[in-house]
């Protein structure tokens, strides 16, 4: 397809297109387009960002990553930040498609790459924090921990306390996962003395009360562990987060630890509980009913 003006008139005719296919040949088409005029600029991080969007939904995981490499030249047009926003975007998008977790770390990889040959420091640390949690999941331990013991002294030095909230959560995570409780404790505490000092979204705030949760309750401290994952189960129940429901076993499994184990069922039939009523918590349910008839 010859390439099309980038005008709101190409984007209309690509939402307009038959089927997904037409509308990405006609998205591509407004991003050929040769015109860099502020406003074919706005028309084409629309057509980006429509385009990532498509992609995500047909399952196209490598065309995203290629979408990726495609877009360098016109990242040298467009300020720093909004780079940033695109290429975050487009990241975020293919972790949406299922069982791309080494997509994600190549394509993280590669970007690390290209920004530290461009000397795009903000996004490379964004880039990189992403890469370290990545390769946690794939249990990649020690590459990880290497990643963040750089990043955590870079990010210091600048001052960055969002990201530095993210980075000290994700050590903590990783420590944990190493049983390294102490070093687990002081890297959740870091997170929590950065948090203090900035506006924390509340998806970050459950995230850091989720943790600080798991920690006392690896130490046995489970009245403590439970309003911690009360706070976080609030948070995430707002925000409609998957993770709610992880948070809400965490606390009726501290009840339980605390020989609470009558409270589950009250707690489950809540109004906050009775949106995730499902095979978990009946797991719960009967772990508290076995419990109380001290039945193995």
């Amino acid at each position: 397809m010859s390439p099309l003006p980038a005008t709101t008139d190409s984007l209309v005719q690509a939402q307009e297109a038959k089927n997904a296919s037409e509308s990405i040949s006609i998205l591509y088409s407004i991003l050929e387009s040769s015109s860099s005029s502020s406003e074919a600029l706005r028309i084409k991080e629309q057509a980006i960002s429509n385009l990532s969007d498509l992609l995500r939904q047909e399952k196209r995981g490598e065309e995203l990553r290629s979408l990726l490499t495609l877009l360098r030249p016109f990242f040298s047009l467009i300020p720093k930040a909004k780079t940033a926003k695109i290429v975050r975007g487009i990241i975020d998008a293919v972790a949406k498609i299922p069982g791309t977790s080494d997509l994600q770390i190549s394509l993280c990889r590669e970007m690390v790459q290209w920004t530290c040959a461009e000397k795009r420091t903000f996004l490379r640390q964004r880039v990189e924090a992403r890469l370290a949690a990545l390769l946690m999941e794939n249990k990649d331990y020690s590459e990880a921990l290497t990643i963040l013991s750089g990043l955590v002294k870079e990010v210091r030095r600048l001052d960055d306390k969002l990201l530095l909230v993210d980075i000290d959560l994700l050590e903590s995570k990783l420590h944990f996962s190493l049983r390294n409780l102490p070093k687990a404790k002081a890297a959740l505490t870091a997170a929590r003395t950065a948090a203090n000092a900035i506006y924390v979204p509340p998806a970050q705030q459950g995230t850091i009360d989720l943790q600080s949760g798991i920690l006392h309750a690896e130490e046995k401290d489970y009245k403590t562990a439970y309003s911690y994952f009360f706070e976080a189960f609030e948070a995430f129940n707002a925000l409609e987060d998957p993770r709610a429901i992880f948070s809400l076993k965490y606390m009726l499994l501290c009840k339980i630890m605390v020989n609470q184990a009558d409270d589950v069922a009250g707690i489950i039939s809540s109004k906050a509980g009775l949106q995730y009523v499902g095979v978990e918590l009946d797991a719960m349910k009967a772990v508290a009913d076995a419990h109380s008839k001290r039945s193995l």
